[in-house]
């Protein structure tokens, strides 16, 4: 695999699916609907059969896990053309945003007052993070696997934002990250990405990787004044219509 492919690799074992299925070098995920990324097949490497017949196991998949089939293939890459030439399409309707770029830099210090990096996510940690206080079984999954950890920054007194961090292979992925309406342009972000950054660094990463749709400017700006520049990018495919039958029903 090139160096595009292996970090698709840790930013998927950063963020695991409920159920992961193997398709030659490709993977099946399902994770209830939540997020897109646990819910599409990570389309790099060799599936092990012609593109065709790959893009047919995962409608496979997805229809007997009730979600829409999608594939994430790294752009511009000849597996995305053998993709389109199957007569998929880019998913533009995805609702987080399609097109996704990959980030990465080194992990930097800096200032961290009132921010820490917890253990075991907090109800207020989920609030923010997540929008409930209730995860559902394939969140609670996705979120909690593996070595992990919620960052909190505390103003007047409450939770005002939050971000989590996974530790996979010497890089920290860096992942929903939320700052309270009423507390922003206060430099939260900085100060609890700063946190996780500690760290990070504590628990052996040198990098940190990050996954941020291209229309979210805002946090495009964000990471790059921490010192993260674009690594690739990748995109969501579905199926066109009829391309992607039910042979199950």
């Amino acid at each position: 695999m090139n160096s595009r492919e292996k970090l698709e690799i840790v930013c998927a074992k950063a963020w695991p699916a409920v159920v992961e299925e193997p398709l030659g070098e490709w993977t099946l995920r399902w994770a209830d609907g939540f997020t897109g990324r646990a819910n599409s097949a990570l389309a790099v490497g060799d599936p092990g059969r012609p593109v065709p017949d790959a893009l047919e196991a995962v409608c496979d998949f997805a229809h007997a896990h009730g979600i829409p089939p999608a594939v994430q293939v790294l752009e511009d890459s000849e597996l995305e053309r053998e993709v389109a030439s199957a007569g998929w399409r880019e998913q533009v309707e995805h609702a987080a945003g399609h097109q996704v770029s990959v980030l990465t830099g080194p992990l930097q210090s800096g200032p961290s007052p009132d921010a820490e990096v917890l253990d075991q996510a907090t109800p207020e940690w989920w609030a923010l993070a997540e929008n409930t206080t209730e995860p559902s079984t394939a969140q609670w999954h996705v979120v909690t696997t593996g070595k992990v950890g919620y960052g909190v920054v505390l103003a007047d007194g409450v939770t005002a934002g939050a971000v989590r961090g996974a530790i996979v292979d010497g890089w920290l992925h860096v992942g929903r990250l939320a700052v309270a309406p009423e507390f922003r342009r206060r430099g939260l972000a900085t100060t609890v990405l700063n946190a996780l950054a500690d760290w990070g660094r504590a628990h052996g990463a040198e990098k940190w990787v990050l996954q941020v749709a291209v229309g979210n400017t805002g946090a495009l700006a964000l990471y790059s004044a921490l010192g993260c520049s674009e690594h690739h990018r990748y995109r969501y495919w579905g199926p066109a219509p009829r391309t992607c039958e039910d042979r199950q029903s």
